[in-house]
């Protein structure tokens, strides 16, 4: 494998693989942007959110993105993540749209979960956002390669009027040809990422040059271990008896609500190292660092029942 001229030190079948994927995500995205009415974008600051809406600019440039961005904000999120996110959309000057948890805690419309983790809790408010907002298509970051809830999904996935995913009823994608047409109330979850993998991700990072948060990358912080999972104490992670906080070199590798989100040992302080390091890792990574995706063995898929991302 050689290298291309254009991108040093990504071999010519990588670059030839990226190509083929950028093409077919941004397909997707104009399919959706000419087909549909009122699309948005789900953006929380993660890397894959990071790389969609990358894709969005390219794919619509050089006219600016045209729909909103929505963040389901648990309360819990990471302030390095909050903080990237509203810097990127200020310089992208696209609207954002934040569906709080919190907000839906302190009005009682829903209650703390006794394990203290919120992500379970985004559905609802994410409803109501799409709902609110009359969004017809939510562009999702989720990729088949991280959960087998999401292998099965199709690209373009019909939501009923109450926001509800039937495993049983998909519709067929031959010769990449998508059905947009729904119903009064309905609405379509749009997956540009969906035959991405988590190394396909780390090789466009690194290609395009795509800035993300700083704790994807290995750094000094406080960390406890709990079932298996390195998490950092604090407002929203308290220090159990027998715990003991230290500090060590770790990165993320997802992130979300920061109850339930674990860093991973590392050393990879650049785009490079994190590939190298992704490469040789044989756990996804949401099964690496989501206890969420740890309470049964069909965790995501009955959240996506709901209505979950």
């Amino acid at each position: 494998m050689t290298a291309t001229a254009q991108h040093p030190g990504v071999s010519t079948e990588h670059a030839s693989l990226l190509d083929a994927l950028e093409s077919e995500a941004i397909h997707i995205i104009r399919d959706v942007v000419a087909e549909l009415e009122r699309p948005v974008m789900l953006f929380s600051g993660g890397k894959d959110s990071v790389v969609m809406l990358h894709l969005a600019a390219k794919a619509l440039w050089p006219a600016p993105v045209p729909f909103p961005v929505l963040h389901v904000d648990t309360g819990h999120n990471f302030p390095e993540v909050l903080e990237f996110r509203d810097r990127t959309v200020e310089k992208l000057r696209i609207e954002l749209v934040v569906a709080s948890v919190q907000d839906y805690i302190d009005d009682g419309r829903l209650q703390e979960r006794a394990d203290g983790t919120r992500n379970p809790l985004q559905t609802v408010p994410l409803l109501d956002a799409i709902e609110a907002g009359r969004f017809d298509a939510v562009f999702g970051g989720g990729r088949r390669d991280e959960d087998k809830a999401r292998a099965k999904e199709r690209i373009f996935s019909l939501r009923n009027a109450f926001g509800h995913w039937d495993p049983k009823n998909q519709r067929p994608e031959l010769w990449h040809l998508y059905n947009t047409r729904h119903r009064p109330g309905e609405h379509v979850r749009v997956f540009p990422l969906s035959n991405w993998t988590e190394l396909d991700v780390w090789r466009y990072i690194a290609r395009e040059g795509i800035e993300l948060p700083p704790l994807y990358y290995a750094h000094q912080r406080e960390v406890i271990e709990r079932d298996g999972m390195l998490l950092h104490p604090g407002e929203h992670v308290e220090v159990r008896e027998g715990e003991v906080p230290q500090i060590r070199s770790v990165r993320y590798r997802t992130v979300g609500d920061m109850s339930c989100t674990g860093a991973v040992l590392s050393d990879a302080a650049d785009v490079q190292a994190v590939i190298a390091e992704v490469a040789a890792t044989t756990v996804t990574e949401r099964g690496a660092t989501r206890a969420d995706d740890r309470l049964s063995e069909a965790a995501m898929e009955d959240r996506k029942k709901e209505g979950y991302f």
